[in-house]
């Protein structure tokens, strides 16, 4: 690299104010790409007292599509979606977000699901058709990229969940299990065990095998975690090993199960915002519960009640000790380390309930990990 490509680049990235010391004029991409990223950041860190005016996009959806043509030519999609984040929260274009020109030229990513569903109960019938064909196209993408892996790792654990003792092939043949179940046959001489009996994983059945209680906090810190957990709800409805059902809460429950078929619909079926009655969403949960030793509950939830919290904690005890496998994720997201209440986390982990954040990329091997009742706390520990 030159000095002139050097200082160039430092000057893209200092912003042109008159004591970034790099004397360098940008031209032709350099200053569409500068200009792009000054109506975006531009005057954040200046003097204030100088009235140089800050960043902005002008009040018009035109405007701001010009403007989302121009950062896609220059930057890569990663940064796109980052940018496209800032500009909601800095520049407050949750309005224009409503106009379709806008959204036919946004780059879709899960954040942006998250603050169209947020705007969806206000956002006229003209920008909706618009927002569905960005929701669907994200929701097709993350099953692309999550669904098989998730039925791969949940299908093979509950296969081992079953046993049989009449294995028909080596390859059925549980070798841990056999071996320490013919520990009485070793024979010194040899060196080896003889495994008079052996142990294996049972063919895979149609019949439901776990029942699987998703219960989503829908509250706005938990968009993202919306967005995963609506996607992952409908793959693992497609798994007929499981029955899986699907609850949202904020301060009032709805059962979503029957739209797990949708999860386009399924995700328009939320409504981001509101408060938090935890309390309430597990009371409803808890009817869910037919076979509690066979039933795995995840409770999506930065676990800040608004409801009753003794109350939600006494639930809490009484399905561990019904047998239900209770699973408190305090985010569904990869946005880094999730804002919780961390008591409410410190007395769930008392009662020997586990509270982590969890990707979506972990999700299926955390599932799997739940069918097979491990340590998940161990499981966390040396996974995430």
């Amino acid at each position: 690299m030159t000095e002139t490509d050097r200082l160039r680049r430092w000057r893209l990235v200092l912003g042109g104010e008159s004591a970034d010391g790099t004397g360098v004029t940008l031209s032709g991409d350099d200053a569409r790409m500068d200009g792009a990223l000054d109506r975006l950041y531009g005057g954040g860190g200046g003097d204030r007292r100088s009235g140089r005016r800050s960043g902005g996009l002008g009040d018009s959806a035109p405007a701001v599509a010009r403007w989302l043509g121009d950062i896609r030519a220059y930057f890569p999609a990663t940064v796109v979606q980052v940018m496209q984040k800032d500009a909601i929260e800095r520049l407050n274009l949750t309005r224009l977000l409503m106009e379709p020109e806008m959204l036919e030229a946004v780059e879709p990513d899960v954040h942006l699901v998250g603050t169209l569903l947020s705007l969806n109960r206000v956002m006229p019938d003209r920008a909706r058709e618009s927002a569905r064909a960005v929701v669907a196209k994200v929701v097709q993408d993350l099953e692309r990229r999550l669904a098989q892996r998730t039925r791969s790792a949940i299908g093979g654990a509950l296969d081992r969940t079953a046993r049989t003792l009449r294995p028909r092939r080596l390859a059925d043949v549980d070798w841990n299990r056999t071996i320490r179940a013919n520990l009485g046959n070793y024979l010194p001489a040899h060196a080896t065990i003889v495994p008079e009996r052996l142990i294996g994983y049972g063919r895979r059945q149609q019949a439901v095998k776990r029942d699987v209680v998703l219960c989503i906090d829908q509250s706005g810190s938990m968009a993202a975690s919306v967005v995963y957990a609506g996607v992952f709800g409908a793959v693992l409805a497609s798994m007929r090993s499981l029955r899986t059902s699907l609850v949202v809460f904020d301060t009032a429950v709805v059962d979503l199960t029957d739209q797990l078929h949708d999860p386009v619909e399924l995700l328009f079926g939320t409504q981001l915002g509101g408060g938090t009655d935890i309390n309430r969403a597990l009371a409803y949960c808890q009817g869910l519960v037919t076979r509690p030793a066979d039933t795995i509950m995840v409770l999506v939830s930065d676990l800040y009640e608004g409801g009753v919290r003794d109350e939600m904690l006494r639930r809490v005890a009484q399905l561990t000790d019904a047998g239900v496998q209770v699973i408190v994720l305090l985010a569904l997201s990869d946005e880094g380390a999730p804002a919780y209440d961390h008591d409410n986390a410190a007395a769930l982990a008392a009662l020997g309930v586990p509270a982590f954040a969890c990707t979506p990329d972990a999700f299926p091997e955390l599932m799997a990990a739940a069918v097979e009742r491990r340590d998940l706390k161990e499981w966390a520990e040396r996974t995430l």
